[in-house]
């Protein structure tokens, strides 16, 4: 499992091996399961703290990504492809929210806005 870690973003680090995790099992790269490495040998590779890598993976098995079997592991849950696609939905919701907050915070009008998501849309980004 491929997770790159940064200490000097604003995200906490949990968070980070959270949605990195999250975005293998969108693209496929994850698939239904897997086993993943155990926490201890998560934060040992990414050297952070135990604490750091079982919170990111309770996170996920609260929300269906993940199941856990005692003594055996950590694994990724079966997605439906549908529900997969409304999870990834729910996300972009989720980061659509907080575009639009900073959007007001900066004054930004909804056409204004509006015409920096069709440049964005049409754009090679």
């Amino acid at each position: 499992m491929n997770i790159l870690i940064s200490s000097s973003g604003k995200e906490p680090l949990f968070q980070q091996i959270k949605e990195q995790i999250k975005q293998q099992i969108f693209s496929g790269e994850l698939k239904e399961g897997d086993a993943l490495p155990s926490m201890r040998l998560l934060a040992k590779e990414l050297k952070v703290s135990v604490i750091t890598t079982k919170r990111a993976y309770e996170d996920l098995e609260k929300e269906g990504y993940l199941v856990s079997a005692v003594g055996k592991g950590t694994f990724i849950a079966g997605q439906q492809p549908h529900v997969l696609k409304e999870w990834q939905i729910r996300e972009l919701e989720n980061d659509l929210e907080k575009v639009v907050l900073e959007a007001k915070r900066l004054g930004l009008s909804k056409a204004e806005l509006t015409e920096l998501l069709d440049i964005y849309f049409e754009g090679d980004v």
